[in-house]
């Protein structure tokens, strides 16, 4: 017994030190309880250097974390609270890709990730990086996936986390950026596209109807006019708060616009649609939200449907029921954050197949307003909080 204790006690003293105390030197009180209970001492020094060992391992790891910049919310508030930091890169699971990012666009539901106001989704995330759409090239891919390569040139959605030098994300969640098209164009596309035409799927848009488009001037509001045209839509009215942007909205398609500074839309397209068939219009795609509910039901026709995509103007209103009855009008609300990684996926096929051949031949166009670096994100928020924009405003990597 003594020669196994002897061979433990010599195994404890082989073990270096631990936290800056050399053990089994005499000179530690570990050391003195050892001369008189060599077992227990051994177990101490044991579970000691499975410590020590566990937070250098814990060290070295963090010491080979690939970094990457990245802009991350340090708290809610103005575009100040918008902070450049250095983080880890994101980690690709068997069926995503890893993204080095060229481009990114800015969308307003950035500007309410930012004041606490929608928060990204769980599992909470470590950084809260804001970012719903990209577009880069392929630095790595899962073991799982099929259809793309390193190198390829891709685009996709997210739950947040674009506003960085790398993305990962589900394969299923990303198209490749048809050929020609310049990154910043690539990184307006994603999200006002597959939006847009999501919710004029969703409506039923039919050949020969007319829309209202609310914030003509906006990303989705851009998108919607034009994919509406290619669904055939005969007449598209469109609302926006100066005339150049509803001149410009003009040039993709909007057949009248109106200045919401000026006039009241509805009595507008009541008095432009007295001598059409149609009273009114059949479909209404709306960002405002409440405060725009009671006209909007004013304008539809009868078996109108209206989708409600942003509330940028409330999200309580008083509901006529009757208006409802007697028109026999659908409302609707959509998201695509929100939506499961099988009904993301439908929508961004859905696009592929009927919007994003008409963007490769250039019938459908991205309309980019303006681009800043990463390193300018607060005076991006500042200029979307404007409201000055007419289409995208992209981050360019």
């Amino acid at each position: 017994m003594a020669k196994r204790n002897g061979r433990r006690a010599n195994r404890s003293q082989a073990y270096v030190s631990s936290g800056g105390h050399e053990y089994g030197r005499g000179n530690t009180a570990v050391d003195r309880v050892h001369q008189r209970e060599p077992e227990a001492i051994c177990a101490a020094n044991y579970c000691l250097i499975k410590v020590e060992i566990r937070r250098k391992h814990r060290d070295r790891m963090r010491s080979k974390a690939r970094i990457m910049k990245a802009v991350v919310i340090s708290r809610y508030g103005e575009p100040e609270v918008l902070e450049l930091r250095e983080v880890p890169e994101p980690e690709a699971g068997p069926e995503d890709l890893l993204v080095t990012v060229k481009a990114a666009a800015l969308n307003r539901a950035d500007l309410l990730q930012r004041r606490g106001l929608y928060p990204p989704p769980d599992p909470q995330p470590e950084f809260d990086i804001p970012g719903l759409e990209f577009a880069g090239e392929v630095s790595a891919v899962g073991s799982r996936c099929s259809g793309f390569e390193s190198g390829d040139r891709v685009m996709g959605l997210l739950p947040y986390g674009g506003c960085a030098e790398k993305v990962a994300l589900n394969q299923r969640l990303v198209s490749h950026v048809p050929e020609g098209m310049p990154w910043i164009e690539a990184g307006a596309v994603p999200e006002a596209f597959i939006t847009a035409h999501d919710a004029l799927a969703q409506c039923g848009l039919l050949a020969g109807e007319s829309l209202l488009v609310h914030a003509a001037g906006s990303g989705v509001g851009v998108a919607a006019i034009q994919i509406a045209k290619v669904m055939g839509a005969s007449w598209i009215a469109g609302t926006a708060g100066s005339a150049a942007k509803l001149s410009a909205a003009a040039q993709l398609g909007l057949d009248l616009g109106i200045n919401y500074r000026e006039e009241d839309f509805a009595q507008r397209i009541a008095q432009e649609s007295r001598n059409r068939a149609t009273k009114g219009v059949d479909v209404v795609l709306d960002v405002i939200g409440a405060a725009y509910l009671e006209s909007n039901l004013r304008v539809l026709a009868e078996k109108g449907r209206m989708i409600v995509v942003g509330v940028m103007g409330g999200i309580s209103a008083e509901l006529n029921l009757a208006v409802l009855l007697q028109k026999r009008l659908q409302i609707r609300g959509t998201l695509l954050r929100a939506r499961a990684l099988e009904a993301k996926a439908a929508a961004i096929r859905a696009f592929e197949t009927s919007v994003l051949p008409h963007l490769a031949s250039g019938r459908i166009r991205v309309v980019v307003d303006k681009t800043f670096p990463l390193d300018s994100i607060v005076e991006a928020h500042q200029y979307m909080e404007s409201n000055a924009n007419f289409g995208k405003i992209v981050l360019e990597l």
